[in-house]
């Protein structure tokens, strides 16, 4: 019998600064880069991002979502960085959103960060993840009769698709 052990994850500067002022997260491993990850509860995003825009993370560098592979949970993260002037080296920040695949909703950070639009369209596209509150949330990639989300991993490709002719 082997005893499991969890990894301790050293909480890097941002994730410090959140736990100081009170918002809820878990610190994960930086990435390959360097760059911190912070593992968000879908319903503390907003009011985590807001305060993340206002300690100084005005840029939303990318959006996007992944899939963990089939019956588990897909991923709506967040790529973060302070833009500021004369800064060789910008800190940046990666938030994690984990979505169970049957419901994947969580809320729009389009209101923060305009460039959120089409980025979080994209991840409705192809993962079915719906960005409550986003205002214009359809299709972008795919045609709007598409029926599925092509990049998920459990995904089948359809045998026949008609495309319309738009003329």
């Amino acid at each position: 019998m082997t005893e499991e052990t969890t990894a301790i994850v050293q909480a890097g500067p941002t994730s410090i600064w959140l736990s100081e002022n009170g918002f809820e997260h878990q610190a994960l491993e930086a990435d390959h880069s360097g760059v911190e990850l912070i593992k968000v509860e879908a319903d503390f995003l907003i009011p985590l991002a807001t305060a993340l825009y206002a300690y100084g993370f005005n840029y939303l560098q990318c959006q996007g979502a992944y899939d963990l592979g089939p019956g588990k949970e897909l991923v709506s993260f967040y790529h973060l960085v302070k833009v500021t002037d004369n800064v060789d080296s910008p800190v940046e920040v990666r938030l994690k959103v984990f979505l169970p695949r049957d419901n994947p909703r969580v809320a729009s950070v389009y209101w923060i960060w305009k460039a959120a639009d089409w980025q979080e369209r994209e991840s409705y596209d192809m993962f079915g993840i719906i960005y409550e509150g986003h205002p214009h949330l359809k299709r972008i990639l795919m045609p709007e009769d598409w029926v599925g989300w092509p990049l998920r991993k459990d995904y089948v490709s359809p045998e026949f698709y008609e495309l319309q002719d738009a003329y």
